[in-house]
């Protein structure tokens, strides 16, 4: 009777592939984005993997599906979900499940019909005013569910559409320009074009002027586009000393808001308040960051409004906290705010949950967990889907390599790190092909 064949586990059929392909463990942790010592135990077979390191793999040693066949055929009944192979010595940060969007519609109505639409809308008794505010907050809300280049076409339609139906009522769409403006600057930033992102939040200063100019004081929206402009700012690469003056005009507005306008919200002074506190911050101005802090801390309490770049939810105040204290080195309590933030935020907002997974690698680096705050860091960066990567992404997860000092600057895995990040899949190509893609600056 023949000998029944038995398949090798996964570890052993992934250390035969290697060998084959004439690659080092080094090498194949580089090009996968995970860290070398992990694959080393998966190998051995200490370690059990993931069905998605086997695609990785797979992808990068030519071999079809065998590892991920491989993989399934050994997987155990209850795989835990991949560690560092250091725990960290804080709090865990929970770990999110992150799923692609799903597939979104191929054909998308022809600008000519949005201008239709909107008009039609005006037409049957809706005011153009409503009609496009619906449109900005629909925009503003789909912005944290929605990858910016599935966003991105829909915002141009809009904006095309709009100024032929601002010339009958200007004084009506002053407001939903300016807004409309911020998300495509905040858009076609997160797809690494800082240069027009930097036209984009010159046209949305004008809108705000416009509102001023045609309805009187509009305190609100002011605020606004202040804030959200100092706050995406460092990420563009815009001066901070330039940021911090937005970011104090923004504070200024807020204050001076009259008491019954309903654009004098609290989430208003909250984002400008937030957005100086992180200028500050990353201009190393401690006492200052600390007591416009104090100040956030007080005007946020109580507030829970939906995730939207115009409003606050609550764990918005923790991922400040988290993000300003990392940024002065107090990696413990920053820690906290960052597992506190992560634990609040939607498992549907994937982009921010990334960010603050990465803040929280920083922390790790800072503290002195180097192999697990690299290690995290690497494995957020494989494992997001590629829709969700952006220029911001990528500005904090380079604070993370910013983050090591001494003698592990020159470390093997850092190195891996540093090649990890020159890949940037919102440009064009995946992470783990090899590409080395900069963001465009346009």
């Amino acid at each position: 009777m023949a000998e029944e064949r038995v398949d090798p586990p996964f570890g052993v059929r992934l250390r035969q592939s290697r060998q084959e392909a004439a690659l080092s463990l080094r090498q194949l942790a580089a090009r996968v984005g995970y860290d070398y010592s992990y694959l080393s135990q998966v190998e051995r077979g200490r370690r059990p993997g993931s069905a998605h390191l086997a695609q990785l793999c797979d992808r990068e040693l030519d071999t079809g599906s065998t590892l991920a066949t491989a993989f399934a055929l050994h997987r155990p009944p209850h795989r835990p979900t991949p560690r560092p192979t250091h725990p960290p010595t804080h709090q865990t940060i929970h770990q999110p499940t992150h799923r692609p969007a799903a597939p979104r519609p191929s054909g998308r109505p022809p600008v000519e019909l949005e201008t239709v639409r909107h008009g039609l809308a005006g037409w049957l008794g809706r005011s153009s005013h409503d009609e496009w505010s619906s449109v900005a907050a629909a925009r503003a809300a789909a912005f944290t569910t929605t990858p910016s280049a599935d966003l991105l076409p829909d915002l141009t339609a809009d904006l095309r559409a709009l100024p032929e139906i601002a010339v009958a009522r200007p004084e009506e769409l002053a407001v939903p320009a300016a807004e409309l403006a911020v998300l495509m600057a905040l858009t076609v930033a997160s797809l690494g074009r800082v240069r027009a992102a930097a036209e984009w939040w010159r046209t949305a200063r004008t809108a705000v002027e416009g509102a001023r100019r045609l309805q009187g004081d509009d305190s609100g929206i002011t605020t606004r586009v202040y804030a959200a402009e100092a706050w995406s700012g460092p990420a563009e690469g815009r001066s901070l000393p330039e940021m911090l003056a937005v970011a104090d005009a923004a504070v200024r507005c807020s204050e001076s808001a009259r008491p019954d306008d309903d654009a004098a919200r609290p989430a208003d002074r909250a984002r400008a308040l937030a957005a100086r506190a992180r200028v500050l911050a990353l201009l190393n101005r401690s006492a200052e960051t600390r007591q416009t802090l104090c100040v956030l801390r007080e005007i946020a309490a109580g507030l829970d409004g939906p995730a939207t770049p115009f409003d606050w939810p609550r764990y918005e105040t923790d991922r400040v906290v988290g993000f300003v204290l990392t940024a002065l080195g107090d990696s413990v309590p920053a820690w906290l705010a960052l597992d506190r933030a992560l634990a609040g935020c939607p498992r549907v907002y994937v982009r921010e949950r990334a960010e603050l997974e990465l803040l929280g690698a920083e922390c790790l680096v800072r503290d002195g967990e180097f192999v697990t705050g690299l290690s995290t860091a690497m494995r957020v960066l494989v494992e997001l889907p590629d829709q969700w990567h952006t220029h911001y992404l990528y500005d904090v997860a380079g604070r993370v390599l910013a983050a090591v000092q001494g003698k592990d600057a020159g470390r093997p895995a850092v190195r891996d790190y540093r090649e990890l990040l020159r890949r940037r899949p919102y440009g064009s190509r995946s992470v783990g092909g090899g590409s080395s893609t900069a963001p465009t600056q346009e």
